[in-house]
């Protein structure tokens, strides 16, 4: 594929190359732009771009536009491709493309020529009398976009900013094969199906409310699930020592200002006013245990102390990037700190890691491991940065497994080694997260008297697995399509009874189940037993019990399971060892 970049030199690239799939996603984008403006000719571009997924582009209509008008927009594009189209990389001179700009009304291409770096002449991409600003690379040839389709459309406020005006934001896909575009096509159709917001909802596990945007409502058998991965946590950490703790939700100005949130995270916090004075709503956990490890001296021969704290944060996000569980505005933290000897940071750092391989393959997941190093905004002296980036990199370098380094995406305290979780799609989550921070214990005053008998400074490790207990439960829904391992399941056994006489031995059976702490439900609907067993089907409960006359006679259970159906008659007794070694494993 012959690409353009912005320099305007004509290489070879090929989709799967970094360079190459930027130019042919955004080359999309500029079929997409000079569709709209064919078919509707008093729309005003404001930009398009290649983006993490596909392409998309924005504009402002002065008309209400709806979905069903992609259609026209789309056989448009497929006539630009037929054309094969030859993109022209021109520079035009900056006063020229202004006054150009002013003439067409185009306010949104005049802000981004008035922000351009470019100070003589504006490079763009062009064809006829349409051009875009030259962001990035193109294919040369419209030609090569074969397989594309627009899939939805969106508001989205001009430049990212809720101030400015509301556009419409048309998004699409595109690929060089039409198989790549239908293997997509039905990779979208299984995370549609899989979507925990609707699965959520289906299942009985939470609920979102117009009353608490960001806010999730927990039904019964959610909670059950939350409890279930929160009593999972606590197990592994009091394995590795961790002493939990709770903080208050709401502490003082003067906290968050000592530990810099306040200058570095301020449009972030909720705050509130008590007795004339300023707080906030933690959207951390971190200072309050600062606080803990403060509230009595500590000797070197206690170290490393590792505290941990499953915290309820609350952190303001702008409603348009709200999502189910995946992006809220409270969620609890799995929170840990670590507080330890210079010494003792690779071994920390290596142990953390190995906690958080553990849980991840409990799950079934593969990950990958990313390293963060200084961004601007950041606190402390270059020898500290560069004495925790060290650390971090021997224990990386110990543990063996390939990673990667994103510079100057670190905390602003600290740099960081992030997981990414691959999904059972092959979608990756960021979830886990290990901070090494030399900054808040010394901004905190945090010491501890060492084997010289004299005060030193300690280390500190902010560290999460899950990262938040809510965004994992939306990751684990999708992840098994609602078929949750029977450990996790919230109903582990579904008791279906066929008829009303047969109800005093299903009562009986499931008081035996919950004996022996089986999660069960009784089907008492006067329904036929095929429909309780569809029902059951849908609520992707591992196994059911079918309790009918043949059953009561023999005192025994006809089981069902989840993907395999009838396994047959059991004693109960049988089958409550079947399920305790099926949760062992």
């Amino acid at each position: 594929m012959k690409v353009c970049r912005k320099d305007g030199i004509q290489v070879e690239s090929l989709y799967e190359e970094a360079l190459g799939k930027e130019a042919f996603l955004n080359t999309a984008a500029f079929l997409l732009g000079l569709a709209v403006k064919r078919v509707f000719p008093s729309a005003i571009s404001a930009q398009g771009m290649a983006s993490k997924d596909g392409f998309y582009y924005d504009f402002e209509f002065d008309f209400e536009f709806t979905p069903d008008m992609l259609e026209k927009i789309e056989t448009e594009m497929h006539k630009l491709v037929k054309e094969d189209i030859e993109l022209q990389w021109v520079q035009q001179g900056r006063k020229d493309v202004i006054e150009y700009m002013e003439r067409e009304k185009n306010p949104y291409k005049l802000q981004l020529i008035l922000e351009s770096q470019e100070e003589e002449r504006i490079s763009f991409i062009k064809h006829g009398d349409y051009f875009e600003l030259c962001a990035g690379a193109y294919a040369t040839h419209t030609s090569l976009i074969q397989a594309f389709q627009l899939t939805t459309i969106a508001g989205a406020y001009w430049d990212g900013k809720e101030d400015n005006k509301m556009l419409t934001r048309i998004y699409g896909i595109a690929f060089p094969k039409k198989e790549q575009l239908q293997e997509h096509i039905l990779l979208m159709e299984e995370i549609k199906r899989r979507d925990h917001r609707k699965l959520g909802k289906d299942l009985g596990l939470f609920e979102l409310m117009e009353e608490g945007p960001g806010f999730p409502f927990f039904l019964p058998k959610g909670l059950v699930l939350k409890n279930l991965l929160i009593g999972y946590w606590r197990r592994i950490h009091e394995r590795e020592d961790y002493k939990e703790i709770s903080t208050p939700m709401i502490l003082n100005r003067e906290l968050w200002e000592t530990s810099g949130h306040w200058d570095h995270y301020r449009e972030n916090m909720y705050t509130t006013e008590i007795d004339s004075k300023d707080f906030a709503i933690k959207p951390m956990n971190c200072p309050g245990g600062l606080l803990v490890y403060k509230m009595q001296p500590h000797s070197y021969r206690e170290l490393p102390l590792r505290i941990g704290e499953l915290g309820l944060v609350h952190r303001h996000e702008k409603s348009g990037v709200l999502h189910g569980l995946m992006r809220v505005r409270c969620f609890t933290q799995d929170d840990a700190h670590i507080f330890m000897t210079k010494e003792q940071i690779p071994g920390e750092i290596q142990r953390v890691i190995h906690l958080i391989d553990e849980v991840y393959h409990t799950f079934g997941f593969e990950y990958s491991l990313e390293l963060s190093t200084k961004p601007e905004n950041s606190i402390g002296s270059e020898e500290e940065w560069i004495l925790a980036t060290e650390g971090l990199k021997k224990a990386l370098d110990a543990f063996g497994k390939p990673y990667v380094i994103n510079e100057g995406d670190g905390a602003f305290y600290g740099p960081k080694i992030d997981f990414h979780l691959k999904d059972s799609l092959g979608r990756t989550w960021q979830c886990g997260t290990i901070q090494l921070d030399f900054q808040l214990p010394q901004r905190f005053q945090a010491e501890y008297i060492g084997a010289d008998g004299q005060k030193h400074r300690p280390i500190m490790i902010h560290r999460v697995v899950f990262g938040s207990i809510e965004r994992m439960i939306g990751i684990l829904i999708e992840h098994y399509a609602g078929k949750f391992p029977l450990w996790m399941a919230p109903v582990q056994v579904k008791i279906l009874p066929i008829a009303d006489r047969f109800y005093e031995y299903a009562e009986m059976i499931k008081s035996k189940l919950r004996q022996y702490g089986i999660r069960s439900e009784l089907d008492l609907r006067k329904e036929k037993i095929g429909y309780k067993i569809r029902e059951a089907q849908l609520d992707k409960v591992p196994y059911m019990i079918i309790v009918g006359q043949k059953e009561m006679d023999s005192q025994k259970v006809s089981i069902r399971k989840r993907d395999e159906g009838d396994l047959g008659s059991f004693n109960l007794e049988e089958f409550i060892r079947l399920i305790q070694e099926e949760i062992k494993q």
